[in-house]
């Protein structure tokens, strides 16, 4: 029985380190595209969810990638680190672009259509969709690996909950909010959904 256990386990952390250097790298391009758009004075801000003005929409896809600040960015890469890591290892390439693209495109539209006026911009609502995503994928597909995922996501990032309802002017609880929504729902989605290809 422990073996049962442990095996499972085992197999995650091999499969993590075949994604570990592609993510990094994933990770690396964000850093540059936001080093650059520092250099440049953050003009590439403008490429950030605008509700409701139809140029807004580009932000669907670009927003996840500019961050404010430096303390920004980095307090972003943490968990998108180990969630996406997370995510990658458990479901493999194709179904991880898909929730991720589902997340962006679904919750960023969300923030379109319901957010304050304003530039949102920082994956700080993917990383909730990850979060949510996680958490319910337990429930929707239980194994050793979703309730562990679930449990560690919840003692480390558990505070991601406070972040989706109003706090700061400055911070977009809407693309926590709506970010987090969307990943709920990708784990209710069938998995044919999320492997168009196979």
């Amino acid at each position: 029985m422990f073996t049962d256990f442990i095996h499972p386990i085992y197999l995650f952390i091999q499969h993590s380190e075949f994604y570990l250097k592609p993510w990094v790298e994933v990770l690396a391009v964000i850093w540059c595209v936001n080093i650059l758009n520092w250099i440049i004075g953050s003009r590439l801000n403008i490429l950030g969810i605008y509700p409701r003005h139809l140029y807004g929409l580009i932000g669907l896809i670009f927003a996840p990638f500019l961050h404010q600040n430096f303390g920004h960015l980095l307090f972003n890469t943490i968990p998108l680190f180990f969630l996406g890591l997370a995510i990658l290892t458990q479901d493999g390439t194709i179904s991880f672009c898909c929730v991720t693209l589902i997340i962006m495109v679904v919750g960023g539209f969300g923030v379109w259509l319901f957010a304050r006026k304003g530039m949102h911009i920082g994956a700080s609502g993917v990383i909730s969709g990850y979060f949510g995503y996680i958490l319910i994928s337990a429930y929707t597909q239980p194994s050793i690996i979703t309730v562990l995922l679930a449990i560690l996501a919840m003692y480390y990032f558990g505070g991601i909950f406070l972040g989706l309802f109003p706090q700061e002017k400055k911070t977009s609880w809407e693309s926590h909010l709506f970010g987090f929504l969307s990943g709920v729902l990708c784990a209710y989605l069938p998995s044919t959904l999320l492997h168009p290809i196979l």
